[in-house]
């Protein structure tokens, strides 16, 4: 009897499996009852290690976890492709725009790029005695960091590292008939113009901000931040415009420069210059000042 059992339970279990949603199957041994149900059939199964003191009720157990599985990186994968806004900006790292992806209500991922021409927002520097006009500006600031909300409301703080390229050319030019470098005052007439450029030395300019982002509408936003960002010490290259060895006379200045020293020319107030002009520390904090507009999916 036992043998016809266990084969009627075999051909049970095949014809349930084989129809995937069959009804339950009876199979009758004189007097005892055993119902066996056929489940569909799932893509993938864990086995469950049977337990010795449970084998009547657990050995063989199965589940599904494709679910799970698909589930967790369709989730990974909706988030990724679908940010939580795009935002438009211009300020002084330049003109940009970045996308923004929402861990929480307080938390989102920012990656943007601000950068291009921004020689309109500073016009000149003053090193010590000499004015550098800013001629031109190249900028490109790649930048990824983090937007808190920590109050839960349009108050926002932000953090996050900058990979800076700035190239800034810069000019200057003696006043009222002096180019004074140091201590020492040059006649302008003869040295000219100087002309140089300047660049930030870090390659990762780590960067705080505070500011303001509320909501004109159901999906627009505006917000404005103020910050600054470590770019470090930088490199200068000054060079005179003209003939680099020509002479220059002074009018007055440092001890050490004595009236035989007729043989200083303008290349030698130009590497004076850039001493001077590396020395300063202008762009060591750079200022962020931005403004710009939201749109939120």
């Amino acid at each position: 009897m036992k043998f016809i059992k266990l084969s009627a339970i075999s051909a049970a279990i095949l014809a349930s499996t084989a129809a995937l949603a069959a009804e339950p199957v009876i199979v009758v041994d004189e007097a005892d009852a055993v119902v066996y149900e056929a489940e569909p059939v799932a893509v993938a199964y864990e086995a469950e290690p049977a337990n010795a003191g449970m084998m009547g009720k657990t050995a063989g157990a199965v589940r599904n976890t494709t679910g799970a599985v698909v589930g967790g990186t369709k989730t990974l994968f909706n988030t990724a492709v679908n940010p939580a806004a795009v935002s438009a900006e211009i300020g002084t790292l330049g003109y940009g725009a970045n996308v923004a992806w929402a861990l929480n209500d307080k938390v989102e991922l920012q990656a943007g790029w601000a950068g291009g021409d921004v020689s309109d927002f500073s016009s000149s520097v003053t090193v010590k005695d000499v004015k550098y006009k800013i001629d031109d500006a190249d900028f490109s600031n790649p930048y990824l960091g983090v937007q808190l909300r920590p109050a839960g409301n349009w108050f926002t703080v932000g953090a996050g590292i900058i990979v800076p390229d700035n190239d800034i050319d810069v000019s200057a030019e003696g006043r009222n008939d002096i180019f004074k470098i140091g201590n020492v005052s040059y006649n302008a007439t003869d040295t000219g113009k100087l002309s140089g450029t300047v660049e930030h030395r870090n390659k990762l300019a780590p960067y705080g901000t505070i500011g303001f982002r509320p909501n004109i509408g159901n999906n627009w936003g505006v917000f404005g931040e103020i910050g600054a960002a470590y770019m470090g010490k930088t490199d200068a290259t000054v060079r005179a415009i003209g003939d680099a060895d020509e002479s220059v006379g002074y009018i007055s200045g440092s001890e050490t420069v004595k009236k035989a020293d007729s043989d200083i020319t303008r290349g030698d107030v130009a590497a004076a210059a850039q001493k001077e002009l590396e020395s300063k520390d202008w762009l060591e904090w750079f200022p962020i000042v931005k403004l710009g507009a939201t749109y939120r999916f």
